[in-house]
């Protein structure tokens, strides 16, 4: 992992505090984190990943995954929508160094420290939306979920169904300004944890893409090799916020419980705590070396194995934090303690892809020699 003098997690704990200084108040009214985007910008966080070549910070995988863990300690809301931000520029990293396109939106991203939304996640393997075929390119008309950070971001990478006459129901990826004409962030992310994320849903009316602009053409509905990328790069990213919950949890739980240590049950419930918590670390860190700092082919294999570890993770945290509040007692269902948060904020895990029971379904067809999607649906 990350070395403890890496300059990346050494930022993280000097910006921490000021994120937690605004965490429980953005968590309050449902408000957006603005003050850490703003920090992030300033510090030159959203492009620690990209290369140092392309005007970026160079951080390794490992060093981007230990950063968003430890920020989540101090704001988990602001770590998660800076993790999807992050999981766009590292499957555009694999591409650079794999010599695919990605040169031109990592040099962009690095010279204006921009943000970037992704709405991949909700749209899996079918897409929604529909595109019309125009001149130049294709009027899109879309509803896209879970756009997180979108209130401060520039740009989202999104996809769309597209009807080609000729070869058929295709899906097509393409990056869209938020400021584009036709484009509406809407304000309706109001959740029961990860409130500060700012997952608004982002509606598409008309908008124009050029033909330029399309950066992936693959079959609706089938598996692509693109998804053998991203499903490489992105779960370690996005799952690190929830190892920083667990471990803030069981952090809090250890310093209320510390007096009552002699009590057998105590005790007990420290230790099965810790066992969760090394369960989601573990299965967090199999993944990391999985993406094996962007040196991989993509593979089936490796996709599948990278979210049978997320199911893993997800599972582990959800109980660490669990164990946490039961070994708190009282204490921690008091909002000023904390652990209330962590406790909303982790069942948030869940929701990312593949939820659970689709993963379930994904990797036993995997196992029985099927073809990893069983039909076309959402």
């Amino acid at each position: 992992m990350a070395n403890e003098t890496s300059t990346w997690l050494a930022l993280a704990r000097e910006i921490g505090p000021e994120l937690a200084k605004h965490a429980a108040a953005h968590d309050a009214d449902g408000s957006f984190a603005v003050e850490a985007y703003r920090l992030f910008a300033e510090r030159k966080i959203f492009s620690m990943a990209v290369p140092k070549e392309l005007g970026g910070g160079g951080a390794s995988f490992v060093e981007v995954c230990e950063t968003l863990r430890e920020l989540a300690t101090f704001d988990a809301s602001a770590a998660l929508s800076l993790s999807m931000h992050t999981h766009l520029i590292a499957a555009t990293v694999w591409k650079h160094k794999h010599g695919k396109p990605g040169e031109a939106l990592l040099r962009k991203v690095a010279a204006a420290e921009l943000a970037l939304v992704s709405t991949g996640a909700s749209d899996w393997i079918d897409s929604n939306g529909e595109m019309k075929r125009v001149p130049g390119g294709y009027r899109v008309t879309a509803r896209k979920i879970f756009g997180s950070g979108s209130p401060a971001a520039a740009m989202m990478l999104a996809s769309a169904r597209y009807d080609d006459p000729e070869a058929g129901a295709q899906v097509l990826h393409f990056p869209v300004p938020l400021s584009a004409e036709g484009v509406t962030v809407t304000n309706d992310w109001d959740a029961h944890g990860m409130r500060a994320t700012g997952s608004h849903t982002i509606l598409l009316k008309d908008v124009f893409v050029p033909d330029a602009a399309i950066s992936v053409r693959r079959p609706a509905g089938k598996w692509d090799a693109s998804w053998s990328v991203v499903l490489t790069v992105a779960p370690p990213l996005y799952m690190a916020p929830y190892v920083g919950i667990a471990e803030k949890a069981a952090e809090l739980a250890y310093g209320a419980a510390r007096d009552r240590a002699d009590v057998p049950y105590v005790a007990l419930l420290a230790g099965e705590t810790e066992v969760e918590l090394a369960a989601a670390r573990t299965a967090w860190r199999a993944m990391i070396a999985r993406a094996n700092e962007y040196d991989f082919a993509p593979a089936l294999e490796t996709a599948n194995a990278q979210l049978v570890h997320k199911t893993l993770c997800a599972r582990a945290a959800i109980a660490t934090v669990d164990k946490a509040a039961e070994l708190a007692g009282g204490r921690g269902f008091f909002r000023s303690f904390g652990l209330e948060r962590l406790m909303r904020d982790v069942r948030a895990a869940a929701n990312h892809p593949l939820q659970e029971k689709r993963q379930h379904e994904l990797s036993g067809r995997i196992a029985l020699g099927r073809d990893p999607i069983s039909n076309a649906r959402v």
